[in-house]
């Protein structure tokens, strides 16, 4: 498939063939589960201590006192034979199935089929229907996939990206992205009050300044084609990201998934 490479200007310099890997078939399954995957090991694994409810001197009389079997507090005379303790019936006792620090948490993936759902993420970001779909502002867009000359890595300031981004066409995108609502439920009492939005992935081969230009407007993200992982191109599971790739991008991703 042949696509415009533009340049800083907005304007086109050249064309190319995109890498085959841009026509591989679109999995969401693999997706989904390679994105699972990689939020899962972030996951920090908790659980209660094993003292918990049960570091406490009571002991059980036993049978034939006609009283259940379960452990007493000595002494205890605001209930009849003893106040209950331990067990998780009683009031302070230990948690019938508490979370424990051991339980596997992380979801694996095989390497072929994550190498598969990475193709199958890039291979959604070349369909406008799909990106538009996933809510992206892409009507002044100039092209999906789009690409751009290799000097949108050296770009320092973030004047100058917004100025690169208007001409390009994905600046009301990243508008877009400046909206944060609030999380409802007890989500926003955990230290994830606001909702923020994801506006484009810029793909790059190395930074020379582009991270510190783009790195603060809202909603972008910037990755270099060597680890490039499906979460950046399908947050939260949904494929069809806008992205920008750069022309030597292209080609390191072309080596890596031949």
């Amino acid at each position: 498939m042949k696509v415009n490479v533009y340049n800083l200007d907005g304007k086109i310099k050249k064309k190319i063939t995109l890498p085959q890997i841009f026509e591989c078939e679109i999995r969401p399954d693999l997706i989904k589960r390679a994105v699972l995957s990689s939020q899962s090991r972030r996951y920090q694994p908790h659980g209660t201590n094993w003292l918990s409810g049960k570091n406490t001197s009571a002991y059980s009389y036993g049978p034939g006192r006609g009283v259940s079997r379960v452990p007493r507090i000595k002494g205890s005379r605001h209930r009849a034979g003893g106040a209950g303790a331990i067990v998780p019936q009683a009031v302070g006792g230990r948690a019938a199935h508490p979370p424990k620090v051991e339980k596997k948490i992380v979801k694996f993936i095989n390497t072929k089929e994550k190498k598969k759902a990475i193709s199958s993420a890039i291979a959604a970001t070349a369909v406008k229907d799909l990106v538009a779909r996933r809510g992206h502002v892409v009507d002044s867009v100039k092209d999906i996939p789009l690409i751009i000359t290799d000097d949108l890595e050296k770009v320092k300031t973030a004047k100058e990206t917004r100025e690169i981004f208007t001409k390009l066409g994905i600046w009301d995108d990243i508008l877009r992205a400046k909206e944060k609502k609030i999380r409802a439920g007890k989500g926003k009492r955990r230290g994830r009050k606001y909702k923020k939005k994801k506006s484009a992935v810029i793909v790059i081969s190395k930074d020379e300044g582009i991270r510190k230009g783009a790195g603060n407007h809202p909603g972008i993200d910037i990755v270099q084609a060597k680890n490039l992982s499906a979460e950046d191109l399908a947050p939260g599971t949904h494929y069809g990201r806008l992205t920008v790739y750069t022309e030597s991008a292209l080609k390191v991703l072309e080596e890596r998934f031949r």
